[in-house]
């Protein structure tokens, strides 16, 4: 690593993300570095096989409170967690690999899908994709900016 020097880029504790991959433009992300890996809130969530290989096909909902604008999502798995829920259930979650834009950068990062229907937000970005570059200031929110009113308008939750 010694080699490399990533200038740093500054988050607030809640960021307009982008997930180019699976087709949502803005969906509003809390940054969480109490959690390893990244989730996304997802539905439907199904595995199945492709060429041999398995993929899961999820349902993305962009907006709080809103199945407006769902997207359907067909990915490889990249990995297998065991996620705690708070009450101490522990179970087993696909991950998927998904490049997200937050304040201005493209990286490439590992989500758990996750049905959590009173997740307030529905991506949570964790410590492995904020390593890529990123400080979280806990103070501030939206440095990279919030997306025209009419959209905001769409994301009905009061986060």
């Amino acid at each position: 690593m010694s080699g490399h020097h990533y200038s740093s880029t500054l988050c607030g504790w809640r960021e307009w993300v982008s997930l180019p991959d699976v087709g949502v433009p803005w969906i509003k992300a809390k940054i969480d570095t109490g959690a390893q890996t990244s989730a996304l809130h997802a539905t439907g969530i199904t595995e199945f096989e492709r060429d041999g290989a398995p993929w899961v096909r999820f349902i993305a909902h962009p907006w709080q409170l809103s199945d407006d604008d769902a997207v359907e999502v067909e990915l490889p798995v990249h990995d297998r967690r065991t996620v705690r829920s708070s009450s101490g259930h522990a179970q087993e979650r696909p991950v998927v690999r998904i490049d997200v834009e937050l304040v201005g950068r493209r990286i490439s990062a590992e989500f758990t899908l996750t049905d959590r229907e009173e997740m307030l937000f529905r991506v949570l970005i964790g410590r492995e994709a904020l390593r890529q570059g990123f400080v979280v200031d806990s103070a501030e929110s939206f440095r990279g900016g919030k997306p025209p009113r009419p959209i905001r308008r769409r994301n009905r939750g009061r986060a």
